[in-house]
């Protein structure tokens, strides 16, 4: 899928607001853990999760697994926060601009 400058901006802007869905902890991205986001992100389109990890490079290994993993785009990686998103097929409730 992708998303441009302005949809990262637009859901950046929609997430501003939003409270931590999922917490990553100091085992790591699990199946558990992907489960978790992936079904988040069913229900709320739109999710943040906090990495535990304190070293910048796990931080990273680990957003990419979570987007792997849940098929999803990330919106904004700042500081331990992720902002994750997956438009759902139908009844999707966040319209992206073009």
């Amino acid at each position: 899928m992708g998303l441009n400058g302005k949809q990262k901006r637009q859901l950046r802007a929609l997430g501003h607001h939003l409270s931590v869905v999922v917490q990553v902890g100091s085992d790591g991205v699990t199946e558990g853990v992907i489960g978790a986001v992936s079904q988040a992100l069913q229900d709320h389109e739109l999710i943040k999760v906090k990495i535990a990890d304190e070293d910048r490079e796990g931080r990273a290994r680990a957003v990419q697994q979570l987007s792997e993993g849940s098929h999803s785009e990330v919106a904004q990686t700042l500081g331990r926060t992720v902002l994750l998103f997956k438009q759902r097929k139908k009844n999707s409730k966040i319209t992206l601009v073009k």
